[in-house]
């Protein structure tokens, strides 16, 4: 039994009561070691949120221009599939992007404009994103390496999408969950999902009985010997 009906209703848990390292131990505990993207990730604004269903992106590096004529017809088109990635977000889906060379923008302003009228919940780039005064304006979730303004469309394209994806140490699959804070970023396999959501909002409310315990004095070895927590 789990604490939500609904998609909607788990992600509003995890922005209230949840953080990205409490979830990472939680997945730690059960031998998922490698969830957490590389720590370069970081969101646009410290402020910044980002929780939903992953929409995998393969994004590769292109110098070979547009054509035509180009074997492969794919490659004869602006920036690849991303327009077509683009218009198929659904609500509450983070596009998660990986596989070039982190030499260019993979996101920016409007992008972050289409994602909204999707639903979209964020963006989680394995690169730079540009257009930092648009995407701040429209508070978008956006999570990439920093600002870059160096385009994407004569350097890469996007090859496929809502296809399993390596990003970092990290294997991606179409609706995992992915959740970002100020802390960094982390993937929760979809088929484990319950039991590490359930476990951290645990971990969480016990993490908050422990703070009380030490800022009354409490002594660190006291508190793990009682709480199993720090």
């Amino acid at each position: 039994m789990t604490l939500w009906d609904s998609d909607e209703e788990l992600f509003a848990i995890t922005r209230k009561d949840l953080y990205t390292a409490v979830v990472g131990d939680i997945m730690d505990t059960m031998g998922l070691k490698t969830q957490f993207l590389p720590p370069q990730v970081q969101p646009l604004r410290e402020d910044m949120v980002v929780i939903g269903r992953a929409m995998p992106v393969l994004e590769a590096d292109d110098d070979g221009g547009e054509g035509p004529g180009r074997v492969n017809e794919l490659l004869n088109r602006p920036f690849g599939l991303m327009l077509r990635a683009l218009d198929d977000l659904k609500p509450h889906e983070v596009y998660i992007c990986s596989g070039s060379s982190p030499t260019y923008a993979l996101w920016g302003e409007l992008m972050s404009t289409c994602a909204i009228n999707q639903g979209a919940a964020g963006a989680v780039v394995d690169g730079y994103s540009r257009d930092t005064r648009g995407i701040l304006a429209q508070n978008f979730p956006t999570f990439s390496y920093g600002r870059y303004a160096q385009d994407q469309r004569p350097r890469g394209k996007v090859m496929d999408f809502r296809c399993t994806i390596r990003f970092g140490e990290v294997t991606v699959r179409p609706g995992d969950i992915v959740f970002g804070d100020i802390d960094g970023v982390c993937v929760v396999p979809r088929a484990v999902e319950n039991e590490v959501m359930t476990q951290a909002l645990e971990k969480a409310r016990g993490e908050k009985r422990v703070f009380e315990a030490i800022k009354q004095g409490m002594k660190a070895q006291q508190a793990w010997d009682t709480y199993g927590i720090l």
